[in-house]
């Protein structure tokens, strides 16, 4: 599958970045709390940046820089205090990635981002690569999305263009009577119309690609959602042989379409005839690959640590089927969670993020449980789940 950049890089982009370096992460939530944690384990030093404060990265960093991502002067003096840039979340203005590479790489690069960040280009650079994704048209009026029900047809999924994640900025049109209402709901000069999948599951990928074109990929985890939100995620899949393959060879031929150095993530439909299409991409680790961090060899964050730093990929060998359970802030609403009983599961682990206030819907931790069989391990993780609210 051909590249978006035909160049090929210089002796000084595959020269590893040493342990005792500092990494840049733009973004400080979570996933920038679990890379740094992966980086400072490595002996690297992680310097973030964020318009926010006390954040679960920063709690963990070496130093935590509060600014606003346009401020390009502030993101000039960021990069220049670090040895590479990567992300944890895709939301970062584009020219905030073409500031911070005028100084040091930006892994993946900000192209990267420009595209996954927005469904529409997403959708189009996929598409025209000849990758699987879910049927779509672009939509910028009331007048342009009756045209698209016309060639997707109802039931369909309106999305805005950017900006959506966990099932925000996102609604349903059952008919096309529903199109006027739907389209003003969003609030949006630019969206998507795509095709209702029917689909037997929804799975991911987690995948790493080097300097080098290296690649790993994780085996393929199942998905299940609640409110749009990830609920719990199986690993391995409860899927047929063929398809985790061809999940695989996807995922690779969607990292090298984008020339991605360091960790993305495929989320895909399974349908009921067996086909996979993809729903979107994240260019950096994903909630699904939480469990990686006990169930496997290499985490999915030290695997970006690896990617982004020209190191080795790491073996992504699994020890023992896994299952992990999100703790959003409803957990806490009748209370502090009753963390011993959770844990008294020998194979359950807990992660909380740091994050002080727990809202309902808002993601505060997760826990992972390994067993014998991926049944067993959703099983044992479910229940570890419901003690939490027990006296």
């Amino acid at each position: 599958m051909a590249s978006l950049s035909s160049s090929s890089p210089s002796s000084n982009d595959l020269q590893p970045i040493p342990p005792g370096s500092a990494l840049g992460v733009l973004g400080s939530g979570q996933l920038g709390r679990m890379f740094a944690i992966a980086a400072r384990r490595l002996g690297y030093r992680v310097h973030v940046y964020s318009p926010d404060t006390d954040t679960p990265a920063g709690q963990v960093a070496d130093v935590e820089i509060r600014d606003d991502y346009l401020d390009l002067n502030r993101i000039a003096e960021f990069a220049k205090n670090v040895s590479v840039i990567t992300f944890e979340f895709e939301n970062v203005p584009s020219a905030t990635a073409e500031t911070a590479a005028k100084f040091v790489p930006v892994r993946p690069a900000g192209s990267v981002l420009f595209t996954s960040q927005h469904r529409l280009r997403e959708k189009t650079t996929l598409k025209n690569a000849g990758l699987p994704v879910t049927p779509f048209q672009a939509v910028r009026s009331v007048a342009e999305l009756n045209a698209a029900i016309e060639i997707i047809g109802t039931p369909a999924v309106l999305k805005t263009a950017s900006w959506g994640y966990d099932g925000k900025g996102q609604t349903v049109i059952r008919s096309a009577a529903d199109a006027a209402t739907a389209w003003h709901s969003l609030n949006t000069d630019e969206a998507v119309l795509e095709a209702w999948i029917d689909f037997t599951c929804e799975v991911s990928v987690v995948a790493a690609r080097g300097v080098r074109g290296d690649f790993v990929a994780y085996p393929l985890f199942e998905n299940s959602h609640r409110d749009h939100i990830l609920d719990v995620t199986l690993c391995p899949a409860r899927v047929a042989p063929a398809i985790q393959q061809q999940a695989m060879d996807i995922a690779r031929s969607v990292l090298e379409t984008l020339n991605v150095i360091g960790v993305l993530c495929v989320e895909f439909f399974v349908t009921r005839d067996g086909r996979l299409l993809i729903n979107e991409t994240a260019p950096r680790p994903h909630n699904s690959g939480h469990l990686t961090l006990d169930a496997h060899r290499t985490c999915q964050f030290e695997q970006q640590v690896r990617a982004v730093c020209g190191l080795p990929l790491g073996d992504v060998t699994q020890w023992k089927p896994a299952a992990m359970a999100n703790l959003l802030g409803d957990v806490w609403s009748l209370g502090p969670p009753n963390w011993a009983a959770a844990l008294e599961h020998p194979e359950v682990k807990l992660h909380l993020y740091g994050k002080r206030e727990p809202r309902p819907g808002r993601k505060m931790g997760h826990l992972t449980a390994l067993a014998d069989t991926v049944d067993a391990a959703e099983q044992i993780v479910r229940a570890a789940r419901e003690k939490l609210s027990t006296l």
